[in-house]
């Protein structure tokens, strides 16, 4: 049997295996580099993540990690619509959030 749940908002609480999975996309900016950005999905449930989609919103070609952390660095300063397709065992569920860069 194969489910399939995306819902869309940083922060998303989904029924995807009859338990509620809690994913945050969040961000920090480096202290070195205004335009380099640290990003993390905060998961809480009892399922795997398989891997981690990233999406930066200017253009670039998307990231795929197996690891829940990564970071870009923007060319240019502007607002961005970042999305993490976070693929859960079967269950894709995408937060997405708009961040601005100075």
């Amino acid at each position: 049997m194969s489910f399939s749940c995306s819902k869309h908002d940083d922060e998303e609480i989904v029924d995807c295996f009859g338990e509620s999975i809690l994913v945050e996309l969040k961000h920090t900016v480096d202290a070195g580099n205004s335009k380099k950005i640290n990003y993390s999905i905060q998961y809480a449930g009892s399922k795997t993540i398989s891997k981690v989609k990233w999406t930066f919103g200017d253009g670039s070609p998307a990231v795929t990690e197996t690891g829940l952390t990564t970071s870009h660095t923007y060319s240019a300063a502007g607002t961005f619509e970042v999305k993490a397709d976070v693929t859960i065992e079967s269950c894709t569920v995408s937060p997405k959030k708009d961040i601005v860069v100075n």
